[in-house]
């Protein structure tokens, strides 16, 4: 028997990075009877574990988890990709009785899969993507900022994959990128939004410890193995944790630059988070699973 959307009920868990999330999901799925899919676009890659702060087999508690060490990082592992075997696993954990919980920070995994969100569909221009690629990161997100502030305040400084895409995008659109994409009518989800986040100091110093803790985890040993399977991949050297590591281990950063760097990048990647997930006004914020009704 089919599962119909009067019971696809489905709770989603946002938040920037080291806010907890993990753990109140965990504590929530216990709870709630729950299964957990990852909507983070970098947990998804094999070996992207201190890094990524990916959950250990400990930290799951026997709850579950999707979406986590899917592929190689040499795989360009998209958003509709991603889309598409989450709602598979949704509709598996439903007719299971019971319940998917969303938890992550990728704000675009959430927009595409749960907020109806249709990306554009536009063709590849390989010409324009060879033009774009002699530019620096730094020279496409300036020319980012000049199509579309609003989808390059979105978008790291560093990601030059993603910058050329959305520049493609808008230059072949002719539309910012708010304007390309639409919005498909119903839902095929009836979903509760949980936001947790701290005051920015708090959630700043979390950051800052939990990137000690990365390190004395052996994240430069990571790195080092990463690299050496792999070599200097775009997916390593272009995501944070891995890339400033990168540049301590090529000579670009002293150890102590490369790691205040890493703090760094991870406070701004955290408000860009934040810019995402405040737009949403569906969503409760520091509700945590003790007060909710079972």
């Amino acid at each position: 028997m089919a599962v119909t959307s009067s019971n696809k009920k489905i709770i989603a868990v946002v938040g920037p990075t080291a806010s907890g999330k993990t753990a109140y999901a965990v504590e929530l799925a216990h709870k709630i009877n729950g299964e957990i899919i990852s909507a983070d676009s970098r947990l998804v890659y094999k070996g992207f574990d201190i890094g990524t702060a990916k959950p250990t087999v400990e930290e799951m508690h026997g709850i579950p988890h999707y979406m986590i060490d899917i592929v190689e990082p040499e795989f360009d592992y998209t958003a509709g990709l991603y889309v598409t075997e989450a709602r598979r696993i949704i509709e598996d954990i439903i007719k299971r009785g019971k319940t998917p919980i969303i938890a992550g920070g990728t704000g675009l995994y959430f927009r595409l899969l749960l907020e109806n969100y249709v990306m554009p569909e536009v063709e590849p221009n390989y010409d324009l993507r060879k033009e774009l690629q002699e530019y620096s990161s730094e020279d496409l997100h300036n020319i980012l900022k000049k199509l579309d502030r609003d989808a390059a305040d979105k978008i790291y400084a560093n990601d030059k994959k993603k910058l050329i895409r959305t520049i493609e995008i808008i230059k072949i659109s002719g539309k910012p990128i708010s304007e390309s994409r639409s919005i498909a009518e119903g839902s095929q989800y009836d979903v509760d939004w949980l936001g947790l986040n701290f005051p920015r100091e708090i959630l700043y110093d979390r950051i800052n410890k939990r990137v000690d803790i990365m390190i004395e985890n052996g994240l430069v040993e990571e790195t080092k193995n990463l690299l050496a399977k792999h070599g200097h991949i775009y997916n390593i050297v272009n995501t944070i944790g891995y890339q400033e590591i990168t540049k301590f281990l090529d000579g670009e950063f002293s150890f102590e630059e490369a790691v205040d760097k890493l703090k760094q990048n991870s406070r701004n990647y955290a408000k860009r988070q934040l810019t995402w997930f405040r737009k949403n006004t569906k969503i409760k914020w520091n509700v945590y699973p003790e007060k909710l009704k079972k």
